[in-house]
This record gives structure tokens, sequence and C-alpha cells, in this order.
């Protein structure tokens, strides 16, 4: 895993949500070199290794969370009706395919992290289109938020249950990065995570705090 990283925040959440035993591993610089490759081929990380997966080893944190929900029965991260299911995984595709691909491209720049090849922030344009393309995606977030609250929130205020899933989980951890934008993210978002994280506790605070004490190094160099 890494640390900074709301990508791999999710199963760190999970895993101590859950109460599952596991053991941690801080792969930041080496998920390119031969050892971490010749394990999980992406080169993408979080990853989890077990025995029991056909290849031993399962990324993106998404799909781990519903393979370790499925596994040992946690039906309260992740139910089991169809109905509820089916908006929890919706609301997980719809992360992945669109709103965290315009996080990124709005915060990777500011973080530091690379973009990915094809994209403004990763080719030859000069530094003021390059400007010009993060505030693009950065304009894009609210109206992607806004899906959230009008079409996947609950009257209970999480999706797909009355308490968190793992669709939660997910968004909440995207919604981290957020601050590294000019966003001001408006009330609902904000009551929405106080209420995840006054839920999930420990399980939450504890791993996020890596995050957002990243994103305040970042603020205090800008």
């Amino acid at each position: 895993m890494l640390p900074p990283s709301v990508n791999n925040l999710p199963i760190r959440v999970f895993v101590r949500a859950a109460g599952l035993s596991f053991e941690e591993q801080n792969v930041w610089g080496t998920t390119k070199l031969e050892e971490y490759t010749a394990k999980c081929p992406s080169q993408l990380t979080p990853s989890i290794e077990t025995g029991e997966l056909p290849r031993g080893l399962l990324w993106e944190s998404c799909a781990v969370m519903m393979y370790l929900a499925n596994r040992d029965g946690l039906t309260g991260l992740y139910p089991t009706d169809p109905a509820s299911r089916a908006m929890i995984d919706s609301a997980n595709f719809y992360g992945v395919g669109s709103l965290y691909p315009a996080v990124a491209r709005a915060t990777y720049p500011r973080a530091g992290f690379g973009g990915a090849p094809g994209e403004v922030s990763a080719s030859n344009a000069s530094d003021e289109e390059k400007e010009s393309g993060r505030r693009a995606a950065e304009e894009s977030i609210p109206r992607l938020l806004e899906v959230y609250r009008d079409f996947f929130l609950t009257d209970a205020g999480f999706i797909g249950n009355d308490e968190p899933t793992i669709a939660d989980i997910r968004f909440a951890s995207t919604l981290e990065f957020v601050p590294l934008t000019d966003i001001e993210l408006p009330g609902w978002v904000t009551d929405y995570l106080q209420r995840v994280e006054s839920a999930l506790g420990d399980a939450y605070s504890e791993p996020v705090a890596d995050v957002r004490g990243f994103i305040a190094q970042v603020k205090s160099k800008a």
C-alpha cells in the first residue's frame, strides 16, 4: 500500500472496519521494481496477497473489498440484497470511471504525482496548458458529486444501506483528496464525511490521517 494514496485508503479502512487480521507493507517507490512486478504485473496498488486466490494476489480497492466481503460474509459492509448491491456496485463503478479520474486530473499535478500517458499533465504542453487542463477537471467535480447526493445516498445518508458500505468507504476516500483543489466542498459533502468517519471511528480516522497529513504537507509548500 501507499500511505498518502486515496486509492489505497479504501482497503486500509475496510480491513480495520471489518476487524480482519492484516499486515500492511509500504511499497512506496518500489511498485515498478522487478520484485513487485513479478507478483503484480499491473504495478498497481493496493494489492493483497493470499494463497486463496488463483494467482495469490488481487489489486484494485473495490475488487479487494468485494472479494473480502464475499469471502467473510460481511453483509453489513456489502449487503447481499440484489437491489442494495446494485446501488453499491453502481456507485463504485461510477466512482472509478467518472469521479476519480476527474479528481486525479485536478489533484495529481499539485500532489506531485505523474499523470497517465496521453493526459495533458504528462505531455509536453506548456505550463499554462497543463493548468488549463487541471482546472477543467476541477470544474467538472461539483456536478459529479451531485450524482451521489441525488441518486446514490439513502435516506439514512449512506450508499445502499442504513450504515456505511464499501461504496461509502470508496466515495469518502476519494473526497479526501478534493482539498488539494480550489473547490469549497458543499455542506452536504462535509456532513457526509463526518457521518462516515463517525460511524467507522478509528477504522477510518487512523488511516485517513496519513492522507490528511500528506495534503497538509503539500499545501505548506504551495
